[in-house]
């Protein structure tokens, strides 16, 4: 039965506002030149470079679909492949990537590899904030310090800033030659502004990099952002919006472990829905078949040119896990801090949860599987605390539970309420963990350690240790008394802490 003529002419005069469209995005960030399939969240074989290839090819053979990158993905020291092979990967995902975030580690080699790496890639890098000799964006694409694509008759803006650690974690000689940091939260604002009023985007993304704590801070002082692909604080967070704001925020994790993937449905040019979430890149997901040969390839030769960094330290006979890092005690934090708090003589010992990057698997683990999760360089330092700071250092780490900051710990006892620690406890006798704890007493004097970084760097931390006595920077070095432990056989299989001896 035909329909009348008046339904048919109402149909065919429907207004484009209510055509309905989605634009799928999909991210990768803080790769850092893991290449080869690797130990994470206790199970071996997780990502690889050529399984997220073959999700990403096959991502952007589907119907607007936008492939981006958050940066990071070299990673200089850790592991060898970033030091032998460089930026080898960059022209892999030609054709792929649409658009990179610039990361810290990018600029690990200097100015001219960096540039050496840009020749080497068809998609732009973008940082916003990063200010040229001419006082205009280093990083633009068509002379601007951003990127606009349009796909199924939406127009989407993309922009990336370095945050406020990401520019004090690049060496100024890094840097290009007349090159230098402007405020991100202000360049931030001169872009979406641009991005809203002159290119009349439909939506805008954020894709790095910077920590979430500084994210959050950006999307509440800067209203337009719709999503934030998150980076740089390396955690695993499924899709949701930032508290008190409208902006959407999901990050993978770290090394291609996850993607994340958002889809933007879009009524006529109105952003009316989002959803999606994170991909695990495991081994039920496919490998590219030619980038996994050349990835063995040049793995082989890099174990016959590197072979120390393939030296077995030692056995495990169960892993010790990273799970809960930034939540809790994790088993990789708790060893490793009761390894340093006995060699420190101190009654605790703290540790920023970005100080690791993994766990170590079960079995033989090699000077690389410890560096790919403990790629940090850090000595060892000591100072007196009150109870009465001990208690306000404890307190802070609590602040930065579920992130970066949070601190994994040895020697101290406390519960949470409502968010504090409470019925604090620490070791009575350094030398002797077997004598128990005691409640800490504000007036008493503890001998507390961490590790430089936190000590000098990490903000809260460096300003509470300010304000210690005795503070010492030791000659032990944080790599080598874990190595030894290993070495030695000195981890409890059950616990993940270390034998008495």
């Amino acid at each position: 039965m035909k329909k009348p003529l008046t339904v048919l002419t109402s149909l065919l005069l429907l207004p484009a506002c209510q055509t309905t469209r989605t634009v799928t995005l999909v991210g990768m960030t803080d790769y850092h030149s893991h290449a080869v399939p690797f130990y994470s969240e206790g199970a071996p074989g997780q990502g690889g470079v050529a399984r997220a290839l073959a999700y990403l090819r096959d991502a952007k053979a589907r119907p607007d679909t936008l492939v981006v990158s958050g940066g990071d993905t070299l990673n200089k020291g850790v592991p060898t492949w970033s030091d032998e092979y460089g930026c080898v990967e960059w022209p892999w995902f030609n054709g792929v990537l649409d658009v990179m975030a610039l990361g810290n580690h990018d600029l690990d080699y200097g100015p001219e590899a960096f540039e050496r790496c840009r020749a080497s890639a068809a998609y732009p890098v973008l940082c916003a904030n990063l200010e040229g000799a001419d006082g205009a964006p280093y990083l633009r694409v068509e002379g601007k310090p951003y990127l606009v694509k349009e796909v199924g008759g939406v127009r989407v803006g993309f922009f990336s800033v370095a945050g406020p650690d990401m520019q004090r974690l690049v060496k100024a000689e890094h840097l290009p030659a007349g090159t230098r940091w402007t405020d991100a939260t202000e360049a931030a604002r001169a872009v979406v502004r641009a991005l809203r009023d002159e290119e009349h985007v439909d939506a805008v993304v954020l894709l790095g990099h910077q920590l979430r704590e500084d994210d959050e801070a950006l999307a509440r002082a800067v209203p337009g952002i719709d999503i934030i692909m998150g980076s740089h604080s390396h955690q695993k967070v499924e899709l949701g919006v930032l508290p008190g704001t409208s902006t959407w925020y999901l990050s993978p994790y770290q090394y291609l472990a996850y993607l994340s993937e958002v889809r933007l449905r879009f009524r006529g040019k109105r952003l009316e829905g989002v959803e999606g979430g994170l991909v695990k890149l495991d081994g039920t997901r496919r490998e590219d078949e030619e980038t996994a040969a050349e990835v063995a390839r040049l793995q082989r030769e890099l174990v016959a040119k590197r072979p120390e960094r393939f030296e077995v330290l030692g056995r495990l006979d169960r892993p010790l896990g990273d799970e809960g890092l930034t939540e809790g005690p994790a088993e990789v934090g708790t060893w490793a801090t009761e390894v340093w708090r006995r060699a420190a003589g101190a009654h605790a010992f703290f540790a920023l949860s970005a100080s690791f990057r993994g766990g170590l698997p079960a079995g033989e683990v090699t000077v690389e599987d410890f560096l790919g999760a403990i790629p940090y360089r850090n000595f060892l330092v000591t100072a007196e605390l009150t109870g009465a700071q001990l208690a306000d250092w404890v307190a802070l780490s609590e602040s930065k539970r579920g992130t970066d900051s949070y601190s994994q710990y040895s020697g101290v006892h406390y519960e949470v309420e409502d968010g504090r620690p409470v019925r604090l406890r620490v070791l009575k006798d350094p030398t002797n963990p077997a004598a128990g704890d005691e409640p800490v007493t504000p007036e008493a004097t503890y001998r507390v350690a961490t590790l430089d970084f936190q000590a000098f760097v990490a903000t809260g931390y460096k300003d509470a240790l300010s304000r210690a006595a005795n503070v010492r920077r030791t000659e032990l070095n944080a790599h080598t008394l874990l190595m030894d432990s290993l070495r030695q056989g000195a981890v409890n299989s059950a616990s993940g802490q270390p034998h008495s001896k």
